[in-house]
């Protein structure tokens, strides 16, 4: 009976590790290749894990909520049809040091999540990488570097991550005075309640009563997901790394209202998907970033990184109320039908929660679309690392003066706002608003006379 064992994948570029959220299959349970066999979660998305290899799932290595490093193994699959006591032997001859360090890679891997929950280490982790992000916002909570060696890391070599360093700062002011009163014992419970400070034990005793006392009147209080705190977190992120400002022009629209009612019907009844109006927005950015590639951008320290792929994210809305942001690779490359199929391939998936990391990474500029709210305009948050957004509000139908070789006319046209946050760190007004000048320009000279 041959073994083989199934490895945490790599999920796109940058991501080190993910969080097992649910088995979906188990102990003794026959799987297919390429059948999901686990969700896992990363600081990108959430997705299934298919099985390597068809046979029985004869061993489950890591539990549900262990933080997993990629590459480390998390299951054993027989690709035989019977799973015997044999097992064991087999496993040893054709990988006689993998079960082992397996069996202890949820231990390992366990233990600094378990930590990540306590105040302090026991003892501080010198000699750590420490990402710049994290550097960043240690120095802007006033954390001294000998403090910071004491904060739990979940990634990587116990390396610390965003979500440690503000889960450390969430607990840090009632976690801090019992560390510093008792450093030998912070891991142990029963010290907090023996503390002979008396101010001290209402804060650790009951944090849970000090928000509902914080509120009168008939109110609930609601948990914020998994999903809801990640974008909590970058949205704070993005507004405390960049500038933001906000740029505004309205665009006439009305050619490409009317090319759009000529043509929707018989795009649906030909390719059987709507024709909307993000892939003609699309269509008209990518356009406008190679008239101004220092939009393409994004900032490390004082390095400006120009991307040379154009790769236009399109937030879209979730049933859970959430966002999430895949992107369109070389989106400048694709023709209006090649749009249109991407547009509707990402927010279909987007919407069954079928997007894989690499539909989310790589992103060098978003658009939103808050006119499908109804919205006339917003002022978007910038998506992290890149220095650019753009939202496109809603179309309405104004009157407005009209230009003819006769003479001036009154006329009703559609009108949409294009709102464009920048980072005011490289993006001067002077690009900012030529930029988003220049997408109207494209929207307002659409032609009409392009199939599709």
């Amino acid at each position: 009976m041959a073994l083989v064992e199934m490895v945490m994948p790599k999920m796109g570029e940058s991501i080190m590790e993910g969080t097992v959220l649910k088995w979906l299959k188990n102990v003794g349970d026959t799987i297919e290749q390429d059948e999901s066999v686990l969700e896992v979660a990363t600081d990108k998305v959430d997705t299934e894990v298919p099985a390597i290899q068809g046979g029985v799932l004869k061993e489950i290595l890591v539990k549900e909520g262990d933080v997993v490093a990629v590459g480390a193994p998390i299951a054993i699959i027989s690709t035989d049809g019977e799973d015997t006591g044999a097992a064991a032997p087999a496993a040893t001859e054709s990988a006689p040091a993998a079960a082992p360090q397996a069996a202890a890679a949820p231990q390992e891997t366990a233990a600094p999540a378990a930590t990540a929950s306590s105040a302090k280490l026991d003892k501080p982790a010198t000699g750590r990488f420490y990402s710049p992000l994290v550097l960043n916002i240690v120095r802007e909570e006033g954390i001294s570097m000998q403090e910071l060696e004491y904060v739990p890391g979940t990634g990587s070599e116990g390396r610390v991550s965003k979500k440690d360093i503000m889960n450390y700062l969430a607990n840090r002011g009632t976690a801090a005075p019992q560390q510093a009163a008792a450093p030998q014992t912070q891991a142990q419970p029963q010290p907090q309640v023996q503390a002979p400070a008396p101010a001290a034990q209402p804060q650790a005793a009951a944090p849970q009563v000090k928000p509902a006392a914080s509120y009168g009147g008939n109110v609930e209080l609601i948990e914020m997901d998994r999903m809801r705190k990640m974008i909590a977190d970058r949205m704070v992120d993005s507004k405390r790394i960049s500038p933001h400002v906000t740029s505004f022009v309205e665009a006439d629209v009305t050619n490409i209202v009317n090319w759009r009612n000529k043509w929707k019907n018989e795009y649906k009844k030909r390719e059987g998907e709507n024709l909307t109006f993000t892939p003609i927005f699309i269509d008209a950015i990518a356009k406008a970033i190679k008239d101004f590639p220092m939009i393409n951008v994004s900032v490390d320290g004082g390095t400006i990184i120009r991307h040379k792929d154009i790769n236009i994210g399109m937030a879209v809305a979730l049933p859970s109320g959430n966002l999430i942001v895949p992107n369109i690779k070389n989106a400048d490359q694709l023709n209006m039908n090649g749009l249109t199929k991407k547009v509707n391939d990402l927010a279909n998936r987007g919407r069954m929660n079928k997007l894989t990391p690499d539909d989310l990474a790589g992103g060098t500029y978003t658009v939103s679309n808050v006119g499908s709210f109804g919205n006339v305009m917003g002022t978007p948050i910038i998506m992290q690392p890149q220095v650019a957004i753009m939202a496109v509000g809603a179309i309405k139908k104004k009157p407005a003066v009209i230009e003819t070789p006769e003479g001036d006319l009154i006329g009703i046209r559609h009108f949409m706002y294009l709102s464009h946050s920048y980072d005011h760190r490289v993006v001067d007004g002077s690009l900012g608003g030529m930029f988003v000048r220049r997408v109207a320009d494209y929207l307002e000279n659409f032609d009409v006379n392009q199939t599709i």
